[in-house]
């Protein structure tokens, strides 16, 4: 697992996370099929627990066997798994464990984060962790408690939903989400999420567009979607 870093003081200057050119543009693919697919799916298609090695966890113990579902009869496209990128400096471990990461009192633009977790063989992958921390609609990470971090587990249909506010800009980078994603047993992917039409986007020498989510208004918010395929 990754080593967490040492906490920044409260209200912390902003460091760079990273440099160097921006990845190549790839496309991303098959993501309304799959989510189609598997919405569909009934939950008979379940085959069952596996057993998982044991391996390293991010904010606690895995809840037991991973359970695989059936491939969709439309995954044969060839998708790579998703991309990593660089931790940057704020990650904490032990976040708590919650699908809704606003703060009560804390005005923002409500932004809603959905999707599904796939093996590269196409199966939806149940139980998977994914533990997220972001900036606060201001620009600023909370680095003494954990408002806007928190962690889930995707459903026995290997999606999740979450629920946050939309995060702030900060001197360097663009719009953005931090995850870390771990099946149960299996190596950790540190990545992180952008928006599409942020002009921060094509200078942000972090950014990369195959991490774009769909987003769209809806009722006074954002609505997102991402599908992540994990080298399982």
């Amino acid at each position: 697992m990754d080593e967490a870093r040492d906490p920044s003081p409260a209200s912390p200057a902003h460091r760079p996370e990273g440099d160097g050119p921006a990845p190549a543009r790839r496309g991303l693919t098959r993501k309304s099929v799959l989510r189609a697919a598997v919405a569909a799916a009934p939950a008979a298609v379940l085959l069952g627990a596996s057993a998982a090695a044991a391996g390293p966890a991010l904010a606690r113990d895995r809840r037991g066997p991973q359970r695989r579902l059936e491939a969709t009869p439309s995954c044969d496209d060839g998708d790579d798994p998703t991309p990593p990128q660089i931790e940057g400096p704020y990650f904490k471990p032990n976040s708590p464990e919650r699908d809704d990461l606003t703060v009560p009192g804390v005005p923002g633009t409500a932004l809603s984060v959905s999707g599904y977790v796939f093996g590269v063989s196409c199966e939806p992958l149940s139980d998977v962790l994914l533990d997220w921390w972001q900036a606060d609609p201001n620009g600023q990470y909370d680095n003494t408690g954990f408002n806007f971090r928190g962690h889930q587990f995707t459903g026995a249909d290997g999606g999740f939903t979450l629920t946050t506010l939309h995060p702030g800009l900060y001197p360097g980078r663009t719009r953005h989400l931090h995850v870390k994603v771990q099946a149960p047993g299996q190596p950790i992917l540190t990545t992180q999420l952008y928006f599409p039409g942020e002009p921060r986007n094509e200078t942000d020498p972090i950014f990369d567009p195959r991490l774009l989510m769909t987003v769209k208004q809806e009722g006074g918010g954002l609505v997102a979607s991402f599908d992540f395929v994990l080298d399982v």
